[in-house]
């Protein structure tokens, strides 16, 4: 038997990579981008979380190309289009020209997956689409963890402004290879020999097939549906502070620690590490017989480590025996990687989830899935700096995480959609149900914007020529700092 479907997810492994290290570029450029463009850290945030908002909004319509016209157009063109828009982030001159490129950066990121998860059902039995889902969302962990390593020195060198033009072209070449390798059906590929085609149609059919027949309004409307995007919704609440204010809270929270920034991709490995171990698990567990447990147990296990992890960090500074700053950083690294490697178990078995409902409508339903997780993510960045204390965050990612094990306890796939609602009736509840996410999180967007413009950055403190500028704005830092002068570290540790 030929290995194709193992190059696949290779490829696609290397396609995640390159995701996350174009959305965590921006994290490692906060100060830089802050300080050229004069603008404040609430407006950061909301650059930081409009991407999340073109991410979700379009997440459906992406899914539903790539359920269309096939993984390997839609992939080929939304890679191109996003790296466009990644490039074309070093060229802006002012909050209003970030907010616009990096939403339109969203809006063709949000394809990413959605269009991976279509090829995984085309290309892979059910048996090994947990591991093979995985083993993608690892890939974006270690892009992003990579890129706090990466993306710093590379703003040294060449600037923030030509960093995010050298990622765009990595996503270009990207996309010539995927077009030049892939095909949507394994049987044009000359090098797929008979014995895997057998071998991927003889697996590919789900035991779930209850819903796969219903139309994707009557799935989207359905409970196992409103659960799953509930779920997902608290796991990208909690996630996305890696990918945003993690490493800006950490560099102020212990700013005589010249290394502290880099302490912020400790949670990303950890959560590489928890694509592989839930993978597994749900793979090993399916082949075992417990379909639906293959799910449910490893995302219920998943979300109760998230729960231990935000509150136990939220100790950091009231345990006794941490009695340095190097014990606290120690101590908060540990414990938000630890919620992070919770909230990452619970990627494989949603994603698999999606293939047993959605079956060849898998991309619009992950699509669907995954917009409502990113509208968690785009409000965790954006309100993270509206709380006094960043505790208050954590016990509130916390209590998601919790309603997320409740959710868990009652997602089968086995449930039948509710077949007998008419297509009037269902495509009613699909417009109210996207009316509602859209005006709720226009609202909330809508409130920090205006807070936002009514708020101007201060002015840099004059220094002497061997001091550097330190902005004593508060509202510049993340929540329980004292702005960006309390983390602010030299050009030399930067």
């Amino acid at each position: 038997m030929s290995r194709q479907r193992f190059i696949l997810i290779g490829v696609l492994f290397f396609h995640s990579v390159n995701t996350y290290m174009d959305r965590a570029c921006i994290a490692s450029a906060i100060d830089e981008i802050k300080r050229d463009l004069g603008i404040t850290g609430q407006m950061m945030g909301l650059v930081l979380g409009i991407f999340a908002v073109g991410y979700a909004l379009f997440q459906i319509p992406s899914g539903w190309i790539a359920d269309r016209f096939g993984a390997r157009k839609a992939l080929t063109i939304v890679v191109s289009v996003w790296s466009m828009f990644t490039a074309l982030t070093g060229a802006a001159r002012n909050a209003l020209q970030m907010l616009v490129l990096r939403f339109f950066f969203g809006m063709g990121e949000a394809g990413a997956f959605p269009g991976a998860t279509q090829a995984f059902f085309r290309w892979l039995p059910a048996r090994e689409r947990g591991l093979a889902h995985g083993i993608n969302f690892s890939g974006s962990r270690l892009g992003a963890a990579f890129s706090l390593f990466l993306m710093p020195w590379l703003i040294w060198k060449i600037g923030w402004r030509w960093t995010f033009v050298v990622n765009g072209v990595i996503g270009w070449i990207w996309a010539m290879v995927w077009l030049l390798w892939f095909r949507d059906n394994p049987k044009d590929n000359p090098r797929v020999n008979k014995e895997e085609l057998d071998y991927i149609e003889e697996g590919r059919v789900s035991d779930f097939t209850s819903t796969i027949k219903a139309s994707f309004a009557q799935v989207f409307t359905s409970l196992n549906m409103s659960l799953a995007m509930a779920q997902y919704f608290a796991s990208n609440v909690t996630f996305f502070i890696s990918l945003s204010w993690l490493p800006n809270y950490i560099k102020n929270q212990w700013p005589d620690d010249p290394h502290a920034i880099y302490y912020s991709a400790v949670p990303l490995i950890f959560a590489a590490f928890a694509n592989w171990i839930a993978g597994g698990m749900v793979t090993g567990l399916y082949k075992c017989g417990y379909h639906v447990g293959s799910r449910r147990l490893t995302a219920i296990m998943g979300f109760a480590l998230g729960v231990i992890g935000l509150l136990l960090a939220t100790q950091t500074k009231n345990l006794d025996f941490l009695t340095t700053d190097r014990a606290q950083i120690y101590w908060f690294v540990f414990c938000f990687g630890l919620a992070t490697f919770g909230v990452d178990m619970t990627l494989s078995p949603s994603w698999a989830f999606c293939n047993d409902i959605g079956g060849k409508s898998s991309g619009a339903v992950s699509g669907a899935m995954n917009m409502v997780g990113n509208i968690g993510a785009a409000l965790s960045a954006i309100t993270f700096p509206m709380f006094a204390n960043a505790n208050m965050f954590f016990v509130m990612a916390a209590g998601l995480n919790l309603a997320a094990i409740a959710a868990w306890c009652f997602m089968n796939p086995n449930r039948p959609s509710d077949a007998a609602l008419s297509p009037a009736a269902a495509h009613r509840r699909f417009v109210a149900m996207l009316t509602t996410l859209v005006v709720a999180t226009g609202g909330v967007i809508g409130t920090n914007i205006y807070i936002s413009v009514r708020k101007k950055p201060a002015p840099p403190v004059e220094t002497t020529e061997t001091d550097q500028p330190v902005q004593q704005d508060a509202d510049h830092g993340a929540p329980g700092d004292a702005g960006d002068g309390a983390g602010a570290e030299d050009k030399d540790s930067n």
